[in-house]
């Protein structure tokens, strides 16, 4: 069956607070963020987009759920935790992380989290 393959779509997430959520994404981050009565669309590379809506209960999400790909994953981690972003540190498991807070496996990744807790990560696809 070819249902969807024609057909466009976008993944969303939910936030308790729009106003971080667009300063986040908008100021923090760079992306082209437009306003909507339900939420906040981010305009990606490509054509495509997120689309973040507001929770009054929101639980933050206990899985990545946007992976942005960089050439150079230490100087990105370098330049966010200048604007004041906050990378996870791993001690145990199969991800341990260094002090910056990346994983230097394959592929090179990093973690962190958004204003509302949800987890997002910069990996090098080398």
């Amino acid at each position: 069956m070819t249902i969807f393959k024609n057909t466009k779509a976008f993944s969303s997430f939910s936030v308790n607070d729009m106003q971080k959520a667009e300063a986040f994404y908008g100021q923090t981050l760079g992306f082209e963020v437009s306003e909507t009565e339900e939420g906040l669309s981010l305009n990606l590379k490509g054509g495509n987009e997120i689309f973040i809506y507001p929770k009054p209960d929101h639980t933050p999400a206990t899985f990545t759920v946007l992976n942005f790909v960089v050439d150079d994953v230490d100087q990105t981690v370098d330049d966010l935790t200048q604007l004041g972003v906050h990378f996870q540190i791993y001690n145990e498991g199969e991800l341990k992380t260094d002090e910056k807070g990346i994983f230097r496996g394959k592929p090179k990744i990093a973690w962190f989290k958004d204003p509302a807790g949800n987890f997002l990560s910069v990996l090098e696809m080398k």
